[in-house]
């Protein structure tokens, strides 16, 4: 790819500790590979992905649902405020060159549907198995697989 790859990391508000934890290396590995970091900017999955790609020294950004910028998570660069509420999702998904969901619930469904249909990469690690979604054991296999299939 001509530029650094935008990689959007979705998944749910709220998440266990093992999925936090993947979420973050995720984020981390991300960063690593020269990509920058895409998510809805709150907390759970996207503030655990956005920290990982921080402590890294990656870039993020952060597509919120609200009119401002005051809910950030604290792991975020670049905030957008769409005002938009879940309609930011189809934001995230056309901003991304791939998905990678961990774990999540209905409005993760919506980003990796929205996603599909946009015909870009789709990863999950413990979320929806439907089809199209290519699954992934961990964030080691997830990360690597969206950058196969970017490069493909």
């Amino acid at each position: 790819m001509a530029h650094q790859p935008l990689i959007a990391v979705i998944g749910g508000r709220k998440a266990d500790k093992k999925l936090l934890a993947e979420a973050e290396e995720v984020g981390r590995l991300i960063a690593r590979k020269g990509g920058i970091l895409v998510c809805g900017g709150l907390l759970g999955v996207m503030e655990a992905s956005s920290k990982g790609a921080r402590m890294a020294g990656g870039r993020t950004l952060g597509i919120l649902p609200h009119d401002n910028k005051r809910s950030v998570n604290d792991y975020i660069d670049i905030p957008v405020a769409t005002g938009l509420g879940i309609g930011r999702n189809v934001i995230i998904a056309r901003t991304a060159d791939a998905l990678i969901a961990v774990g999540g619930e209905y409005g993760t469904l919506s980003e990796m549907a929205f996603g599909l249909q946009m015909k870009k990469p789709v990863v999950g690690i413990s979320t929806w198995d439907i089809k199209g979604i290519v699954p992934a054991e961990n964030a080691e296999d997830a990360v690597a697989k969206v950058f196969e299939l970017l490069e493909a």
